[in-house]
């Protein structure tokens, strides 16, 4: 059984990575003998690939059309963008192979699948490595690199996807989407709770990050239907400033404002409406919490298939603007809250608590005699440290 292993995740970009790995953590950790060990890749390339990563929020934040023509010159410089990070994280990735002498490597990010591979394959190390796609729909290509012994999909749709990019289908396995198991704590509400004599508890976000027009659909939700408000700005700190000047002094009780909060599973299910873009990581938070979602906006590339995404399997309804939030909302609300239930019905369907045990249970029995390792291994790495660098 694997027993050692290394999962590549990321700090800065986005909340999800993390997360992520938190879920498959409180999993590992209560399996005896086996040892996580979780590095931020960016790190592994200095100063100069960490500041690359903490580059995400500020770009995500101020300025999505600068994001999506990132997103898409590097979709079609794969071989290049892989080549870049490699040749960046080589040295400090070997010498973390060295040190930690991993059965396995699990990506949680897919800058560092190609790049990772890379190196392994040049200096002949044979390591069990398998990707865990954080998307849900529109995939990057950086995640579907066929040399991994397996690519674990949290979708149809992404496995689809992946055989698009040529990685063949015996190699993808579709699992489900991880969430930390704090949020299954406040599952399956009951979807007769509404009270048409008292106003609704909603709660607006938008990831990590902070990014959207909260404010502008605050003072909406309040003026139209007299909504109690809460909202989380996440890391940005100069909008949680602003909102608190601006809202706090008009309503007063009727908003309260956060900036990142470690019990945001308490404000998701505490509230009647969430109101997000769709990150997938939060979009399956408030679904586990069987919180019905209005989406109001997507990213680029990575979100720009999760509106439909939920819709398909009617987790939440979009929101394409503020201008149109009172209807959206009327729809949500007429014959007696119709389309809240059903949206609260088809959450308690798609939710599986066991998503994530299932992924450690699959990482930890992966067949050691399909994944024989070949040529130098990673427990004799001392002997080839100077070819490694040299390579």
């Amino acid at each position: 059984m694997i027993k050692n292993i290394l999962i590549i995740s990321s700090n800065y970009t986005g909340h999800g990575h993390k997360s992520i790995t938190e879920s498959l953590r409180e999993k590992f950790d209560i399996v005896p003998d086996v040892k996580i060990h979780v590095v931020d890749g960016f790190s592994l390339g200095g100063n100069t690939l960490l500041k690359v990563g903490k580059m995400y929020g500020p770009i995500t934040r101020n300025s999505e059309y600068l994001w999506k023509i990132i997103w898409d010159i590097t979709s079609v410089k794969v071989p290049f963008v892989n080549h870049l990070v490699e040749m960046k994280i080589k040295t400090h990735f070997l010498e973390l192979i060295e040190k930690v002498h991993p059965d396995l490597i699990l990506t949680v990010h897919p800058n560092f699948n190609g790049s990772i591979l890379n190196i392994l394959e040049k200096n002949n190390i044979r390591i069990p490595f398998v990707t865990l796609i954080a998307d849900l729909i529109s995939i990057s290509p950086f995640w579907a690199d066929s040399r991994a012994d397996y690519i674990i999909s949290p979708t149809d749709e992404a496995k689809e996807k992946c055989i698009e990019f040529g990685v063949p289908a015996n190699k993808i396995k579709v699992l489900g989407f991880p969430v930390r198991s704090r949020f299954y704590k406040h599952s399956a509400k009951d979807p007769e709770t509404y009270n048409p004599n008292m106003p609704l508890n909603c709660l607006i976000m938008s990831g990590g990050e902070g990014v959207g027009h909260m404010g502008k659909m605050a003072k909406t939700l309040i003026k139209n239907f007299g909504f109690n408000i809460t909202i989380v700005a996440g890391r940005n700190e100069k909008l949680q400033s602003h909102l608190k000047k601006t809202l706090g002094k008009k309503f007063g009780d009727k908003v309260k404002i956060y900036g990142f909060t470690k019990n945001i599973q308490d404000l998701i299910a505490a509230s009647d409406i969430a109101f997000i873009r769709s990150s997938p990581n939060v979009m399956m938070e408030a679904v586990t919490c069987n919180t019905p979602i209005v989406i109001t906006g997507a990213l680029p590339g990575q979100e720009a298939g999760n509106p439909r995404f939920a819709e398909k399997y009617h987790l939440a309804i979009s929101c394409r603007s503020v201008s149109d939030l009172v209807p959206t909302i009327n729809e949500l609300l007429e014959n007696n809250v119709a389309m809240l239930k059903e949206i609260k019905k088809s959450q308690q369907e798609y939710v599986d608590p066991q998503i994530s045990e299932n992924i450690v249970n699959f990482i930890l029995n992966i067949e050691s005699d399909r994944l024989q390792m070949t040529g130098v291994t990673a427990r004799n790495m001392s002997s080839v440290k100077n070819m490694n660098y040299e390579s």
